[in-house]
């Protein structure tokens, strides 16, 4: 028996839509994006940020009066002879920029020095870790792979120095920002409910893509190398879930305003209509096309469920129930599930036996 909850949001202006509304903001970058997180307030001793980037953006105008003190990890190795600081050899100073004609980046950079091994096929040592915005290094003549990371935006290269012979290697980036902005039912949603990861827009040869990063946060700015990513936004924890492709820009902040729809589905088994809702209940939520869309155990589980109709089955005391019920977008729904005959069904009902095209082997068990 399905029992419908009074409909959630009704204020809204018009109901949210299974798609993604895009918006780019082709905003200069004149100074860092945010590595992720906002910057308070408080944190903000230079110039106030950019007007439209609220979050985490600042903009500097003349380097920091005091020199900072010196950030840099060498890696030591038995055997070496060398170190990252150390040697006879010129200085390297590394520069890292967002753009070719943009601002130097003053800040969130993490440099890492290889040092090439002389055969070919061996791997390059990594000799020190600085995170300086603009590191000067001491490194014995030779040649080194370079990578400068910003936040998930990146750059490798190789450098040569000469003996007693200064450097200046300038890193461009290319790198802008990508903010996601997630909406439900006409309203920012919930914080904490939404969850979104990135993309390459590149396949392999199983025509996967790969992640950039997963678990990451509405209304925080990521930095990101230019190209097309594929954002995959998940409301809750099941399968309300919009997908989309955006561009991102070098020097540019791209924002992705993604509009979910969703309903809530509690469930619950009773052994008749608004009765107490059994313990240790091993639940299945299908879809109308039978993909399995949840499992969950519990008395009282709740789902965000995309809009759509259902099959609910309810496992308890080596008996399984069954019910049907439909999710309305910005709605909430109690499915109640009766311990009774007229909800059972066999033990090879849906959600319990094989799935569809799988064969189950052939099992020969002979005596000794």
């Amino acid at each position: 028996m399905t029992r419908a909850a009074p409909a959630m949001h009704r204020s809204a202006a018009k109901p949210a839509r299974l798609s993604a509304a895009l918006t780019a903001r082709t905003l200069i970058a004149a100074a860092a994006l945010s590595l992720g997180a906002a910057v308070p307030a408080a944190a903000q001793t230079a110039a106030p940020p950019v007007a439209d980037w609220n979050a985490g953006v600042e903009v500097k105008k003349s380097p920091a009066a005091a020199a900072k003190p010196a950030n840099t990890t060498v890696i030591e190795r038995a055997g070496d002879g060398k170190s990252g600081t150390a040697g006879s050899g010129g200085q390297l100073r590394l520069v890292a920029l967002l753009t070719a004609d943009g601002q130097q980046i003053d800040q969130g950079l993490v440099w890492r020095v290889y040092q090439n091994a002389s055969d070919p096929a061996a791997k390059a040592k990594l000799i020190a870790e600085n995170r300086d915005a603009s590191p000067t290094l001491k490194l014995p003549p030779g040649d080194y792979t370079i990578n400068a990371s910003f936040g998930r935006a990146h750059i490798t290269r190789k450098v040569s120095l000469k003996p007693n012979t200064p450097a200046l290697e300038q890193f461009i980036l290319n790198a802008g920002g990508l903010r996601l902005n997630a909406h439900v039912a006409g309203k920012p949603a919930p914080p904490g409910m939404v969850t979104y990861s990135i993309f390459t827009d590149d396949r392999d040869q199983f025509a996967n893509r790969t992640a950039v990063m997963a678990g990451a946060k509405p209304n925080l700015i990521m930095r990101l190398n230019a190209g097309i990513y594929r954002l995959v936004s998940t409301y809750g924890d099941a399968n309300a879930r919009v997908e989309t492709d955006v561009t991102v820009e070098a020097g540019k902040l791209t924002e992705a305003n993604v509009v979910h729809a969703a309903g809530k589905a509690t469930f619950s088994l009773v052994t008749r209509a608004g009765g107490e809702a059994l313990p240790d209940t091993h639940w299945t939520v299908i879809a109308a096309n039978g993909d399995t869309v949840k499992e969950s155990v519990g008395a009282l589980p709740t789902h965000m469920l995309a809009p759509g109709k259902y099959t609910v089955t309810a496992k308890w005391g080596g008996q399984i129930f069954q019910s049907e019920f439909a999710v309305k977008d910005a709605e909430t729904v109690t499915v109640e599930v009766l311990n009774d005959n007229a909800s059972a069904i066999p033990a090879t009902g849906p959600g319990t036996g094989p799935a569809t095209g799988v064969i189950e082997p052939s099992l020969e068990i002979k005596n000794p």
